[in-house]
Formats: C-alpha cells, structure tokens, sequence
C-alpha cells in the first residue's frame, strides 16, 4: 500500500517530510511489486528536511508509516551520518 507523506520534527526543530519512494506508481499489486527493496519486503522512503541537512533514503518496513516518532527520527539519524 502507498502511503501519504508524514512529517516528523528532530530534537534539533528541522522537520523531515517522509514519502514512499515510487508512490508515484500507483497501487496496481505489480507496480507495487516493483517499488519493493529485494525480498526483504521493505521500501524505499525518502525523507526531506526542512533546513540545511540532506535528504537521505531509508530501507523501512511496508507499514512504515505506523512507526514511532521516535523509530523513524532514529533510522533517519544513522542515514544522515552515513558517509
């Protein structure tokens, strides 16, 4: 299932903006299909700042969108302080 964006807000007050990458393709099962990480089942989410840290690009599990604030603060966290 595509989601909708999500926004969070770091300890530091720079909001990220979540999306499903792909979302674009619709919820067709094979497209769907095609917009999955490997076998793993995980997707692509591209979370964007608000302020002058990078984008970066999570490998998050398909019900991402139910995660914690805090789990995905954290995924983004170690995405952006990889080189």
């Amino acid at each position: 299932m595509i989601s909708d964006p999500r926004e969070v807000t770091d300890e530091s007050g720079t909001s990220w903006t979540c999306i499903q990458a792909f979302a674009g393709l619709g919820n067709d099962p094979a497209k769907q299909e095609a917009a999955r990480i490997g076998q793993s089942g995980d997707v692509q989410v591209v979370c964007t700042p608000s302020g002058g840290a990078r984008s970066c690009r999570l490998a998050l599990p398909e019900d991402w969108e139910h995660m914690t604030d805090a789990v995905l603060l954290a995924a983004i966290e170690r995405a952006t302080r990889e080189p």
